[in-house]
């Protein structure tokens, strides 16, 4: 109609960006395709015998980046996963992990018998297990029994004695470490002149001191040293006599000690 303007309506198509975009097509699609490949790989392990498996992981546990340890598959074509291999060129041999490791549930079984045989009476105060990387013997008080004179690092006759066993059953495993470890309770001293980090620290040293009577070669002690009362054994009850002890750990030579140790400073305890 004549005067009436005319109204222009521009509608502009939106696009599809955002959450409506297709940039998230684009990681699902490499996520998917990760996950597929995954599971083929999976597949394909699973479909392999044993010993290329092995093989397999001897290879890229052997291979460094600073060495040729390993023994490469480049070239070999066909053969890349020949099971021929002698096993020892496979598995890990003695030398390489320490001769220690083969034994150590076996002397453990072993100590233990002579334990429950030579010292019947005083068993139950001596724990020996398998830890990750070797054998622990633990020398624990009981009330009325304890393994050293009270407030003292002087050991008891029975203490002695079974360090003694302990002593004749590692001193001739060739590669074998020793870590020795004193432990007290958590009760106070009265001074501040003699604590419990030095009395642990002498009683580690007085079971050094046996080891070495015994016949162990002083080349094979690794470490003594004394954790007061940061490491209880009954940590329910810090005053429990149980946690006055000496720990000796006997591991490889060529594995090394990775038992982990609490290193916090706390109120200096007395012991019983």
């Amino acid at each position: 109609m004549k005067g009436q303007s005319i109204i222009i309506k521009k509608v502009k198509k939106g696009g599809h960006g955002g959450g409506h975009g297709g940039s998230w097509k684009v990681a699902y699609a490499d996520f998917v395709t990760a996950m597929m490949a995954f599971f083929l790989l999976m597949w394909l392990l699973s479909m392999v015998s044993p010993e290329k498996r092995l093989k397999l992981a001897s290879y890229f546990s052997q291979l460094t980046i600073y060495d040729s340890v390993g023994f490469s598959f480049l070239g070999k074509g066909a053969d890349v996963l020949d099971t021929n291999i002698p096993k020892r060129d496979i598995m890990p041999t003695e030398k390489q992990f320490g001769s220690f490791f083969s034994i150590k549930d076996e002397l453990q079984k072993k100590l233990k018998e002579q334990m429950e045989k030579r010292m019947a009476d005083v068993k139950d105060q001596v724990m020996i297990d398998v830890v990750e990387n070797g054998v622990r013997i633990q020398l624990i008080d009981k009330e009325g029994k304890p393994m050293f004179a009270l407030g003292k690092a002087d050991l008891t006759p029975d203490a002695k004695k079974i360090i003694k066993i302990v002593t004749e059953n590692i001193k001739d495993i060739s590669d074998a470490k020793v870590s020795i470890e004193g432990h007290t309770d958590a009760l106070n001293y009265s001074t501040t002149k003699y604590t419990n980090w030095e009395l642990s620290t002498d009683r580690a040293s007085t079971a050094r001191k046996e080891l070495e009577n015994n016949g162990l070669n002083p080349d094979h002690i690794s470490k003594v040293a004394g954790f007061a009362a940061t490491d209880l054994l009954i940590k329910t009850s810090p005053t429990d006599p149980r946690n006055r002890r000496i720990s000796i750990l006997v591991f490889s030579e060529t594995k090394g000690e990775h038992v982990k140790k609490i290193d916090v400073i706390k109120e200096i305890s007395k012991p019983k």
